[in-house]
């Protein structure tokens, strides 16, 4: 088990699915944890979860669309725990902007899932540099495989996680300087909104699957919150700007 005791940790989208799962990984690993997203109810169920690690869990409610909410959530972090070592951006909405043809994509879907991925994002980076500065650390960004493959109907959804991969790279030649450390996952994962797309689409649940050369979709937190781990972790000192792919095979670069 990686020892990630004494370090603090905000998640993005924290209450179900990837951040979850994350958010629950890094606990186990001994890091206090900031959750945030738009349900305090479901901020607060997951906080009760991630506390029996044994560790303190802060929630802070908002949207990540509005940078005012990342600054807020920095400065209570900062606030309650006295220091930030790991940031990972998980929060995205996807409200259409998979599945949706791109020649008919909508203004609102497009601001909603660009705003939520690829600005929020910005916003939680921009917050949280100067307390990575004290000490260094690591940052961590959620892509997707559909940007990186071109996936058909997922124009913006693919256009903001190939945003979020071109920031983090240039995040990572800007603040290497700093000793913190930008990567990103691809993760290919069963979360509540991917079981909810495919209970629509069963008809893609078998092309998904043949995809991957596990033949199985990860779970958030035995496949991808190792991962994630391993990131926030000393032993990834000397991994930075890098994509991993946490998706059993289904891209394969």
């Amino acid at each position: 088990m990686k020892d990630l005791s004494k370090k603090v940790a905000i998640l993005t989208g924290g209450g179900q699915g990837v951040g979850f799962g994350i958010a629950m990984g890094l606990a186990n690993a001994g890091a206090n944890i900031t959750l945030t997203g738009r349900d305090s109810e479901k901020l607060q169920h997951a906080a009760e979860k991630i506390s029996k690690a044994g560790v303190e869990v802060l929630t802070v409610a908002g949207n990540v669309r509005q940078r005012e909410h990342a600054n807020q959530a920095v400065e209570a972090t900062i606030e309650r725990f006295g220091r930030l070592d790991v940031l990972v951006n998980n929060a995205q909405t996807v409200d259409g902007g998979y599945g949706t043809p791109l020649a008919t994509l909508g203004d609102e879907t497009i601001a909603a899932v660009l705003e939520s991925g690829l600005l929020g994002t910005i916003y939680f980076m921009q917050a949280g540099l100067p307390h990575l500065k004290v000490n260094g650390g690591s940052i961590i960004n959620l892509g997707s495989r559909i940007g990186i493959f071109g996936e058909v109907n997922g124009g913006i959804y693919a256009a903001t996680k190939e945003g979020i991969r071109g920031l983090s790279r240039v995040a990572a030649r800007e603040w290497g300087k700093f000793n913190i450390r930008v990567n990103v996952i691809c993760p290919a994962v069963l979360s509540e909104s991917s079981i909810e797309f495919l209970d629509k689409n069963p008809e893609e649940v078998k092309r998904y699957r043949s995809q991957i050369a596990l033949e199985y979709f990860g779970d958030p937190l035995a496949d991808i919150a190792p991962v994630a781990v391993f990131l926030a972790s000393a032993e990834s000192r000397y991994l930075t700007g890098q994509t991993l792919n946490a998706d059993g095979g289904q891209m394969m670069l």
